[in-house]
């Protein structure tokens, strides 16, 4: 299912545990691994100088800089990999970071990038302004790492029965088995009956895990933040969920859950779609 990596990395902390993560991932699931760096526009265009009489923007000298920065970072990423016995295929685009890694997630299975960037203090989002902006524009799964993390545990699967839930059920029955980790499901209802249909659901889906699941629900408080106290309880290695919850309004929009799990989680989030 998970044939091919895409690694998003502008060598931030975030983007080298993403990197790690990949070469991980990459390394178990047997999936061929490819990486980006993107060099803004807005780095090497001239900012507003009008009427303040300055002397020539150096935008030449600024494209080589960050062009060789993006060099670097894609070099010291391909040695990691090959440390790791894996060929990385690398290359430095130019334009909008979310715009050129969303075009290149279409031809890869996964993409992993690092939760926040380098140029995130200053722009906001619901979580890092890139990777916000790169799940609303991918229709393919995305991992997003924070700072730090590693993807070894248990995976917790949240389920709401929504599609994109379902969607997630079905990867985690490959990650799981793949990665020989358990799998603890969560599922969140306000309504005790909900819950118990909800399970009975997700059984189903996830019939071929070669282990038998761990199940934990709550009716009580945020789903976002039970479904991140459960990761950290069960020690998991990754989270995965849909993309969209059950209250979906536009392809556009990441689900409130989802962005709320993803801004708070310490270990890296998987959102599938």
């Amino acid at each position: 299912m998970i044939e091919s990596i895409l690694v998003a990395s502008d060598g931030s902390e975030c983007a080298i545990a993403a990197e790690i993560c990949a070469i991980a991932l990459a390394s178990k699931l047997g999936a061929s691994l490819s990486g980006i760096t993107v060099v803004e526009d807005h780095l090497v265009r001239a900012p507003s100088s009008e009427g303040l009489n300055l002397p020539p923007f150096p935008e030449a000298e600024a494209s080589a800089y960050y062009r060789a920065r993006g060099d670097a970072i894609l070099r010291r990423f391909s040695e990691r990999a090959r440390a790791a016995g894996l060929e990385v295929s690398c290359d430095v685009a130019n334009g909008s970071a979310d715009d050129r890694i969303a075009e290149r997630s279409l031809a890869s299975s996964l993409t992993v990038l690092g939760r926040d960037s380098r140029s995130d203090g200053g722009r906001g989002g619901l979580f890092g302004s890139t990777a916000e902006a790169v799940t609303r524009k991918t229709t393919r799964p995305i991992l997003i790492v924070p700072a730090g993390a590693q993807v070894t545990g248990p995976i917790v699967l949240g389920f709401d029965g929504s599609p994109g839930s379902k969607l997630a059920a079905k990867l985690t029955v490959y990650l799981a088995n793949d990665l020989g980790e358990q799998v603890h499901v969560f599922v969140d209802s306000k309504d005790k009956g909900r819950a118990v249909t909800r399970f009975d659901d997700v059984r189903k889906l996830v019939s071929g895990l070669a282990s038998p699941i761990r199940e934990t629900s709550s009716t009580l408080g945020r789903p976002d933040v039970k479904l991140v106290d459960a990761a950290r309880d069960a020690n998991a290695g990754m989270i995965v969920m849909g993309a969209f919850g059950r209250n979906r309004i536009t392809d556009y929009f990441i689900g409130s859950n989802a962005a709320a799990v993803v801004r708070t989680s310490a270990v890296p989030v998987l959102l599938a779609r």
